[in-house]
């Protein structure tokens, strides 16, 4: 059964980047199919998406979102991270990170973020 992990600084000052890691365990990344994602939810607001990085390490992101996120990859320690640069206070939020497979989707227990200085 797969396991996804978030990991990084819970306090983030604005402007600044914020970088978290999700450490994946019970499956590779790279199996074919396989789609892993970065959502987020703001306080008192719904889900919001933020991009994905394939099995084959292509990325996709959210318009709103793509001129400051970058998602990456670690393969060897089936590891994938998010950066998102210049944040603010609208960044605070709680983090996922997750798996796509065919549909079904597997979650992180989500990480807080807050953007504050």
């Amino acid at each position: 059964q797969v396991q996804l992990q978030e990991s990084g600084p819970g306090l983030v000052k604005p402007s600044q980047t914020l970088s978290l890691t999700c450490t994946v365990s019970g499956a590779s990344i790279t199996t074919t199919y396989y789609l892993w994602g970065w959502i987020r939810q703001p306080p008192g607001k719904g889900l919001e998406w933020i991009g994905d990085i394939s099995y084959s390490g292509r990325t996709y992101y959210s318009p709103t979102l793509k001129s400051r996120a970058s998602i990456s990859r670690d393969t060897s320690k089936d590891q994938f991270t998010l950066q998102l640069s210049s944040v603010t206070p609208e960044d605070t939020a709680v983090y996922y990170c997750a798996r796509n497979y065919l549909g079904d989707t597997d979650w992180g227990q989500g990480t807080q973020v807050t953007t504050s200085s």
